[in-house]
């Protein structure tokens, strides 16, 4: 693998690649960097690895490591970096940068302007990259943990699955002896907790309230928590940048946080039941042309937990894909 190491100084807002000239393209990554590349490079099949390494002055930065989660043990680590927490003030009243950078959205930057890049070189034009929106889908050719699983029109007919989304919470690939899973994350239930009549004390109390989703056809119990770039909880683990998972072992610690004011009752997602593979079954059914893969962005997915809509996230993120895949979004179910 070929590794190009751009190692970025917080006061220098721009950095070059020893090649580069104004014909190569310019990605800019807002409020953090800019980054130049060759244009070859986006060409290339080649692996891009950014080390950013800031000092802080007589400081220590307490988010500066990230640990993973000790939670249920039956399901695989889960996977991802932490984002740029910015604005928050020293003791001496200056700024305090934490950058925390995100590499799915790097990556989507580099993705989204190389495809830019292809339309405008027959012209012999180069146009001005694009920044990346808030809200970001594109394709994947293998799942990854924190990609989403978009169900295609072979599976209209099929109830549990038709134009569902699944947020994969482990690749499997990390642990080869357990498969893939996730959570159906466009299948409300239309029912809250208390109307369940739960056992669970943290449930009948602290998360009576909290609107229930089915996850999939396979019995377990997960939940979502968005953790607002707090730090790193250690009971969770977090799937992409702000989005963690537990199980019904780490209920006490989710209550904990709630009670002590750190999340709220809003920042959970509950899931009845779950989706899981095998590791060789999930990539024949993506083969067989079951699944499209995608990365879509963390706020995109939370935040079309909360609708009431099942098939919305699913058209949306086929919408921001572009091409055929938006295409597939304005076609309507087939007749099985």
């Amino acid at each position: 693998m070929d590794l190009c190491a751009l190692h970025i100084n917080p006061n220098t807002p721009t950095i070059n690649h020893p090649n580069s000239s104004p014909k190569f393209p310019s990605f800019h990554l807002p409020k953090l960097f800019q980054i130049t590349l060759p244009k070859s490079m986006l060409y290339s099949n080649r692996s891009i690895v950014v080390r950013a390494n800031g000092n802080k002055n007589s400081h220590n930065d307490p988010d500066s490591s990230s640990s993973a989660g000790n939670g249920d043990h039956s399901v695989p680590e889960g996977e991802g970096n932490n984002h740029a927490e910015i604005n928050k003030p020293s003791d001496t009243g200056t700024p305090k940068f934490h950058h925390k950078v995100d590499w799915r959205e790097f990556r989507a930057i580099l993705i989204d302007n190389k495809q830019l890049l292809l339309n405008k070189q027959d012209e012999g034009t180069i146009q001005e990259p694009k920044r990346l929106g808030s809200k970001w889908a594109h394709p994947l050719t293998s799942p990854e943990t924190g990609c989403v699983l978009i169900a295609t029109e072979k599976l209209d007919g099929v109830q549990t699955f038709e134009r569902s989304v699944v947020f994969l919470l482990g690749s499997g690939t990390r642990h080869p002896q357990e498969g893939p899973f996730g959570v159906i994350i466009n299948r409300p239930l239309n029912k809250k907790i208390k109307n369940m009549k739960p056992t669970n004390l943290h449930l009948a109390t602290t998360f009576s309230d909290c609107q229930l989703h089915f996850g999939g056809p396979l019995e377990a119990s997960i939940f979502l928590l968005k953790t607002k770039g707090k730090e790193s909880f250690l009971d969770f683990e977090e799937v992409v940048p702000g989005l963690c998972f537990g199980s019904r072992n780490s209920l006490g610690q989710a209550s904990a946080l709630v009670k002590s004011g750190v999340l709220k009752p809003q920042d959970f997602r509950f899931f009845v039941g779950y989706a899981g593979w095998q590791l060789d079954q999930l990539r024949e059914e993506i083969e067989a042309g079951f699944w499209h893969v995608a990365a879509c962005s963390s706020n995109l997915i939370f935040g079309r937990i909360q609708s009431s809509s099942e098939e919305g996230l699913w058209e949306e993120i086929l919408q921001l894909m572009g091409g055929s895949y938006a295409e597939l979004s304005r076609k309507p179910k087939r007749d099985i």
